[in-house]
C-alpha cells in the first residue's frame, strides 16, 4: 500500500511543473516590454555618447597638462 502512495506522490510531483508552467505574456505586456526596451536602448546610446565625449575631454586635459603636442589619435 505504501509503495502505491509513494509512486502516486512521485508522479504528481513530476507533473506539477507542467501544471504550474508559466503562460506566455499577454499582448499588452509585450507592448509595454517593447516600449521599455526602446527607452532603455535610447538611454544606453545617450550614455555611450556622453562617455565618449568625457573620455575625449579627459584625454585632451591629460595631453595639455603633460605637454604632449600633436593631434589626438582617432579611434
Amino acid at each position: 500500500m505504501n509503495v502505491r502512495i509513494l509512486i502516486m506522490s512521485v508522479a504528481m510531483a513530476a507533473s506539477a511543473g507542467a501544471v504550474w508552467a508559466k503562460l506566455p505574456a499577454a499582448p499588452a505586456d509585450q507592448a509595454k516590454a517593447a516600449e521599455a526596451k526602446a527607452k532603455a536602448d535610447e538611454a544606453a546610446k545617450k550614455d555611450a555618447d556622453l562617455l565618449g565625449k568625457y573620455q575625449d575631454k579627459a584625454v585632451s586635459n591629460y595631453r595639455k597638462n603633460k605637454g604632449i603636442r600633436g593631434p589626438v589619435p582617432k579611434k
